[in-house]
């Protein structure tokens, strides 16, 4: 083909627009959070910014050494702001309604004119995601309630870690302004005793109909209890409830005399039909009057305190111990002289602390 004829189509393919980046090169401005200050976390804190508080709970949450290092400071800054709240502990058997419950009986202490945060301590939640989690998206009115905070447990770690962590989330909420603290057990066993130690009141949640009432629950947990709620006490289940009832009122009887001077008290209530609900309230109104008059109140926020302080110095310990880089590799030669029978447990770990001890 010659240039003077040189083939000519009717179509024609025109520059297309300029595509675009894939990604939003403001993207890295957009989700870049801005980093505060301890003054400034406090700050936001003490004026009740909710935003400012989650983040504040994540440091405390957090084990990097340099987050530990400014919840530290946070933590500080807010105690002489904490110490003005109600802590209820609330735990119950498997299907006793108990995020149903906290949701029902949140939005009635809300409407009292108070402000209310739901804290979950949860060691096993890393195997079983924690009920709150879900809850807290089923918790719809509670969830919305400017008045309300509603804070999953952290999602793994020891059970003297996480209740450590909630203990001070405690503290950043009553800086916050909140003067009621729900304490949930989401974990079973020894979560019971964490939550104990931590709050003023504890609430045991339980079920009418389901066989013996008085089978399967921990002496130990029973002894706890301030106060035992029945729930469900609507529809067939109120006879039921009612009976319930006096077999948990005479089973407290047989326990000794807690050292409050408070007589626990068994109710009944429903979350649905929300009987009940206001007892329940003015019972625990009426627990923090009497421990306020005879000071235990004040005597068992000092002991607890004091626990904290204990339990913190062992975890402490414990982590520097098993963090030493030279005592996990003669802990593995000491692991393999207890398997063969050439030392005793005891003495082993009898030589690990010595040799740690010598070093420091």
């Amino acid at each position: 083909m010659t240039k003077d004829k040189e083939y000519k189509s009717a179509l024609k393919v025109n520059k297309g627009i300029e595509q675009p980046p894939i990604v939003n090169p403001h993207l890295k401005k957009i989700i870049k959070k801005k980093t505060l200050t301890a003054e400034q976390y406090i700050e936001g804190i003490l004026k009740g910014d909710m935003s400012t508080l989650s983040q504040a709970i994540t440091l405390v949450e957090s084990a990097l050494p340099r987050h530990k290092e400014v919840a530290e400071k946070i933590i500080d800054g807010c105690l002489p702001h904490s110490g003005n709240s109600l802590r209820i502990g609330i735990t119950g058997v498997p299907g006793v309604g108990k995020s149903t419950f906290i949701e029902a009986m949140g939005m009635e202490i809300i409407n009292a004119g108070n402000k209310l945060a739901v804290l979950a301590i949860d060691p096993s939640s890393e195997r079983t995601k924690g009920s709150i989690l879900g809850d807290k998206t089923r918790m719809e009115e509670l969830s919305t309630s400017k008045n309300a905070f509603i804070r999953p447990s952290p999602s793994a770690g020891s059970l003297g870690g996480v209740a450590r962590k909630t203990r001070e989330s405690i503290i950043l909420c009553e800086a916050a302004g909140f003067n009621v603290i729900f304490i949930e057990t989401v974990g079973v066993g020894q979560s019971e005793t964490a939550v104990h130690s931590m709050v003023d009141f504890f609430l045991l949640l339980m079920l009418a109909g389901a066989g013996d009432e008085l089978q399967g629950i921990k002496r130990g947990i029973m002894e706890m209890a301030d106060a035992i709620a029945i729930t469900k006490s609507d529809g067939n289940n109120v006879h039921k409830a009612g009976l319930a009832r006096v077999q948990y009122q005479n089973a407290l009887h047989l326990f000794p005399k807690q050292p409050s001077g408070w007589d626990p008290k068994v109710l009944t209530c429903s979350s649905v039909d929300k009987n009940g609900l206001p007892d329940i309230w003015n019972t625990i109104k009426d627990y923090k009057e009497l421990t306020t008059e005879n000071k235990y109140f004040t005597i068992r926020r000092a002991d607890q305190s004091k626990y904290w302080m204990h339990e913190t110095i062992n975890e402490r310990l414990k982590d520097m111990f098993f963090g030493n880089p030279d005592i996990a590799e003669k802990i593995k030669t000491y692991e393999k002289k207890v398997i063969n029978n050439e030392i005793s447990s005891f003495n082993a770990a009898h030589f690990l602390l010595d040799e740690y001890i010598k070093k420091h």
